[in-house]
């Protein structure tokens, strides 16, 4: 027997048509390059995203076709993002601080049809196109025409002459909830970047369990800074949480440092704002040295990386409280969410800090659980380590065009480890493969040893992450010299420029005798991390 109760698919539209009716006023504020501030709200929005859906029709998009961005946060990308998804067509968010070479790879892995990128980004698209035979259009995210040279068969529009032309669809299609929205790649494994395919259910129930009380808890009343990235992850479902409360957004665009960001908060009043440590410690810093003060945020969620726990010490101090959060490309990202439980209240001192400085417990909707090298589920005594796995409404099931996820019951090998204890908390202790995540963006070990190794006077080479107090973590590249020959540390450095983001050249290379190597010939990283752990003297 079944319920007696309506059924409506759960669409990305349906957020944004929520948001236009009952929070209409809600503001989202978006700082352009020239640093002018541009002010728009979600009935607006709303209006301008079914005005897009013209405009990509007429460009020939389809539903199921793929469509790239390469784009800060703006309310320009936050129309692209309803409006790709909402005709049924797929919004492919690309980072552009990958290489050109990594962006055309995506772009052509996906099959992008027509790519979206603000100004400063135009010349990464023009030099990447001509190796993308599937792209027909590229759209400058402004209101001046746009100068590039692109190949024959590719068309350059401007934005707005675009959506000046367009009559806004009088309704929202309606499809299949399982319908693909977005692909995002995330490049935090070996080889090429891979491909995470979310559905409008995935990121309709994500966002849902994001805004629970002990996970993000937004409100009308929050004025949200996102300091994420709209490339990464859909900025933490910051585009699908506020519209879903009615919270006002304040998208910083491409003025990321420090003073900016400072500004904007201040000046347009923030309570909340989202943003991986880094972005956190930048601004400490900035204070420190430069004086001001944070007016009227009162929370802080970090992810992407480990919490500091100074950082966290550091704006509680200043009245701000601070929330970690852990997930991943793969989970949408959010699967814990450090947020207390009765028991956590009777802890103190340092206690009651290692358990703040943990990634948090699941939240309804997703579950990990850890596993030994034998695939037997570990115990939660906060002690014992295991590989770490997940699953969930928002968890992939797969890669896009790769073989399925094939471990039993769904559950998704994260690369992670860490202990889990008696209440459920994880802490992650280590990582399964020789990562580096630098600033809360992955860096691959073996890209950087496959561009050294191509270098003539190399004939081995080791990268691992060692500490560093700003980023985290910061690669270190060893490597062995060929017989007769004698590698200059800042050659090999300028030997990986144009090869990879400038972001991930290792910032220190080190010319040794050998690599210890195991018996079965693979290289003891971890023998490497004991002898170069510690900061040159």
């Amino acid at each position: 027997m079944h319920g007696l109760m309506q059924r409506h698919e759960l669409l990305i539209s349906s957020i944004l048509e929520h948001a236009a009716r009952h929070h209409g006023d809600g503001e989202l504020v978006s700082r352009r390059a020239d640093g002018s501030l541009s002010r728009t709200n979600y009935a607006t929005l709303a209006v301008r995203a079914r005005k897009l859906v013209s405009v990509l029709r007429e460009l020939g998009v389809e539903a199921g076709d793929r469509v790239g961005t390469l784009a800060m946060n703006s309310d320009r990308h936050m129309e692209l993002y309803y409006a790709i998804s909402g005709m049924g067509a797929v919004c492919n968010t690309i980072n552009p601080r990958l290489s050109h070479d990594d962006v055309a790879y995506i772009m052509g892995h996906a099959e992008d049809s027509v790519i979206f990128c603000d100004p400063q980004f135009l010349p990464i698209v023009a030099a990447v196109a001509p190796k993308v035979e599937s792209l027909r259009a590229v759209v400058v995210l402004s209101d001046a025409a746009p100068a590039a040279e692109m190949p024959p068969q590719v068309a350059l529009h401007d934005y707005e002459t675009l959506m000046d032309r367009a009559n806004p669809i009088p309704h929202w299609p309606q499809f299949d909830e399982n319908t693909a929205s977005g692909l995002c790649y995330t490049s935090g494994t070996t080889g090429r970047p891979k491909g995470v395919l979310y559905s409008n259910r995935s990121c309709v129930l994500a966002a849902m369990a994001s805004n629970l009380p002990d996970a993000l808890g937004m409100r009308a009343t929050d004025r949200v800074l996102a300091a994420v990235p709209m490339f990464h992850v859909n900025a933490w479902g910051l585009p699908y949480m506020a519209p879903m409360t009615g919270a006002t957004l304040l998208l910083p665009g491409v003025q990321l440092d420090p003073a900016s960001l400072l500004d904007l908060m201040n000046r347009e009043r923030a309570t909340f704002a989202l943003g991986v440590p880094t972005v956190w410690l930048n601004l400490l810093n900035h204070l420190r040295e430069k004086g001001g003060k944070i007016e009227t945020l009162k929370r802080i969620m970090m992810g992407g990386a480990a919490m500091p726990r100074a950082l966290m010490l550091a704006y509680g101090e200043m009245g701000i409280r601070t929330i970690q959060g852990w997930g991943m490309t793969e989970s949408s990202p959010i699967v814990t969410i450090n947020a207390p439980k009765p028991s956590c209240l009777k802890l103190e001192g340092e206690a009651q800090l290692s358990r703040r400085c943990a990634q948090g417990r699941v939240i309804f909707g997703a579950d990990l659980h850890g596993e030994d090298e034998n695939n037997h589920e570990l115990i939660w005594d906060g002690a014992t380590q295991g590989n770490v796995l997940f699953r969930g409404h928002w968890v992939a099931s797969g890669y896009y065009r790769m073989p399925p996820n094939d471990n039993p019951d769904g559950w998704f090998p994260t690369g992670d480890v860490g202990v889990i204890d008696r209440d459920g908390f994880l802490t992650l202790t280590d990582r399964s493969k020789d990562l580096i995540k630098s600033g809360g963006e992955w860096i691959s070990s073996i890209a950087i040893e496959n561009i050294a190794v191509a270098h003539p006077d190399v004939a081995e080479a080791a990268a691992i992450a060692v500490p560093h107090e700003k980023w985290g973590e910061r690669p270190l590249l060893i490597v062995v010299a060929r017989a007769g020959c004698a590698p200059q540390p800042e050659a090999l450095r300028d030997f990986c420029r144009g090869k990879m983001p400038d972001w991930s050249i290792p910032d220190r290379v080190v010319i040794a005798e050998s690599i210890p190597h195991g018996a079965t010939g693979k290289i003891l990283k971890t023998e490497l991390r004991k002898i170069y752990a510690a900061p040159p003297a």
